[in-house]
């Protein structure tokens, strides 16, 4: 197949491209410059500009373009570059999809959407929360909207907590479970939904081939507590988790995202393993298993 993939340089992005020409697939990525090489395109997102021609004959577009919820502290400047790098890459692709025909579009998303689910599992049948990311969401989601109508495929990809060393959330916190400094953040009590990287990458793999349509929870099917995960995080690597973090001294360092890091998302992926899907690791110990 012949795939293109918008931020193809983060995190998920540089695992998926990786994993799709071990595979034996083309990948063009879009960037926002001049093309250096020529399995790039060049994009302009903010503007909504691209250049839709070189999207004729790609049968799937991954989208996973926006600003990295934890790269900086939250204020009002930030959260309006959160939203808007979000809503304008995805109907810049979206609209460039359906003028170029291209069959699938696998759209990034987050199980923000939800909000603060409490002992309450969710699946792709429930509706929004409420929040900031949850309004976010939303209107990420909507944006792809000319996509859908133009008759391409649309999936949105509900991802949730990347487990990986590479990077993110867990490339920082692994450095403090090491040193045995790691532990629950807050109570403890809050869900986490995960996901290992090689599932991610799989999962979206997943939902360029399949023929699932619409969101798509991109989460392991057995979530657990944080105080349950950071424990068995530390047992995997054979260190002590006896230092929590006090949900004030969190609130310190990131601020306003503090609050949907403490928040709690029992999330399950029921359309993954409705369409046949299977994880590698479908629960935290073998989701830990991965961090050692």
């Amino acid at each position: 197949m012949r795939i293109a993939i918008t931020g193809s340089s983060g995190l998920i992005g540089t695992a998926l491209s990786s994993s799709l020409r071990a595979g034996g697939h083309d990948v063009l990525r879009l960037v926002r410059r001049p093309t250096a090489a020529a399995d790039e395109i060049t994009w302009d997102p903010a503007n909504g500009t691209i250049d839709t021609a070189r999207l004729e004959g790609v049968d799937a577009v991954v989208n996973l373009a926006g600003a990295g919820l934890g790269d900086r502290r939250w204020n009002a400047a930030y959260k309006r570059e959160i939203l808007t790098s979000r809503t304008a890459a995805t109907h810049t692709i979206a609209r460039a999809v359906a003028e170029a025909r291209v069959p699938v579009l696998v759209s990034g998303s987050a199980i923000g959407f939800y909000g603060d689910t409490g002992d309450r599992a969710v699946t792709e049948a429930d509706g929004n929360g409420s929040g900031f990311l949850a309004d976010v969401v939303v209107a990420w989601e909507a944006a792809a909207g000319p996509a859908r109508d133009g008759g391409t495929r649309v999936v949105l990809a509900r991802t949730g907590l990347v487990a990986t060393r590479e990077g993110g959330a867990f490339g920082r916190m692994l450095p403090l479970f090491r040193l045995g400094l790691g532990g629950r953040l807050g109570s403890g009590r809050q869900y986490w939904s995960l996901i290992s990287l090689r599932d991610e990458v799989r999962a979206l793999e997943h939902c360029i081939t399949s023929d699932v349509e619409g969101p798509v929870n991109c989460t392991a099917p057995s979530p657990g507590t944080n105080a349950a995960f950071t424990s068995v995080l530390a047992r995997a690597l054979h260190r002590p988790a006896l230092l929590p973090v006090p949900a004030f001294a969190l609130r310190a360092v990131v601020g306003e995202f503090a609050g949907d890091i403490l928040g709690s998302q029992r999330v399950e992926p029921a359309r993954l393993l409705a369409s046949g899907f299977r994880f590698e690791h479908a629960d935290v110990s073998a989701i830990a298993a991965t961090l050692r």
